[in-house]
């Protein structure tokens, strides 16, 4: 057999992988149609994609946020709140009677200094204390919560989080996996790797690199060695919806990743010859940061339970990314 009878089986199988994986989503996307979903963090990145989705597809969606905000949607609607009060959180809950619960909200950030300690223990742990607590008392059908890939890994010996935020979203993760333990709340956990798409952050990697490399400018960067998980964030919005509607797996923690490892250099490379390829990035000229963290999702689990797999392959998630950042960018000169 030649290498090309062999590409083409293998495009074959990815697409009969990809026909099947839309399939499965379609069928949870139609389960969700009509029930009363919560979503904490829904002005972020991946909550505003996820409000998106559910929206689209015939979901009641209820959307929290910290300052008040108005749609003009007829399925969303947003409530101003705080969830690391628990009264708030109570209030919500007996308001709305969500049926589904997204908890995705917390500060974020890798930063190790003394003072991020309080903020991301009060965002990140208390307020995932409260949305269980709550969720199990008013017995809900699901509640999905995230995890972080900064998270330590299980290991033999001691484990010591790098930033305040890791150890956050480890405590964050254990006490979900209590909650399943001793209350049989039906929490299921997703572990989304390094995700990108439109709408996010401008100070995250692409998003930056993109911005310089669309005005002309070379981006400046450390040395890009670095490897990393990229994954889309329509493939991440598959994985939790997934999460919320597959039967028997709560307790579970799943990995939404690609499953390989593309070095911050290769991707800006990448980005530069579909933006601009005149144009040579600073490597080297800002410092590595120090226990920079390479870690790759195992998603066999995931494929196995949920019947999820990456669709976005990396070049064409970038060319989506590039194109909605052009687009902004034209949208804020006009």
């Amino acid at each position: 057999m030649s290498q090309s009878d062999c590409d083409l089986d293998y495009d074959k199988e990815d697409e009969s992988i990809a026909q099947i994986v839309e399939v499965k989503m379609s069928e949870a996307l139609a389960e969700l149609s009509g029930k009363k979903i919560l979503v904490t963090g829904a002005s972020g990145f991946l909550g505003s994609h996820l409000c998106d989705r559910l929206c689209q597809n015939g979901a009641e969606v209820h959307a929290i946020s910290r300052t008040e905000r108005t749609t003009d949607r007829e399925l969303l609607h947003w409530w101003q709140g705080n969830v690391e009060d628990l009264e708030v959180v109570q209030n919500l809950f007996q308001t709305i009677q969500p049926q589904i619960v997204f908890h995705l909200s917390g500060l974020i950030t890798g930063v190790a200094g003394l003072e991020l300690v309080l903020p991301t223990f009060h965002s990140l742990v208390v307020s995932t204390v409260n949305i269980l607590t709550v969720a199990t008392q008013m017995q809900c059908d699901r509640i999905v919560t995230i995890g972080s890939l900064e998270e330590p890994e299980p290991k033999q010996g001691e484990i010591a989080p790098i930033s305040p935020y890791s150890a956050a979203k480890w405590a964050s993760v254990a006490y979900s996996r209590m909650f399943h333990h001793l209350y049989q709340t039906p929490v299921v956990l997703v572990r989304p790797f390094m995700t990108y798409g439109p709408r996010q952050p401008i100070h995250k990697i692409i998003p930056s690199v993109t911005l310089s490399l669309l005005q002309g400018e070379a981006p400046k960067l450390a040395s890009g060695t670095r490897e990393v998980d990229w994954i889309y964030v329509d493939d991440v919005i598959d994985g939790m919806l997934a999460a919320a509607r597959v039967p028997g797996v709560e307790g579970y923690t799943f990995d939404l990743g690609s499953g390989n490892l593309v070095s911050i250099r290769s991707l800006v490379e990448q980005l530069t010859q579909i933006i601009n390829p005149q144009i040579e990035p600073l490597f080297g000229a800002l410092p590595d940061r120090p226990v920079e963290k390479v870690r790759v999702a195992n998603i066999t689990l995931t494929s196995d339970k949920l019947g999820w797999q990456p669709r976005i392959a990396l070049e064409t998630g970038l060319v989506s990314t590039v194109d909605w950042f052009r687009q902004q960018s034209k949208a804020e000169r006009t």
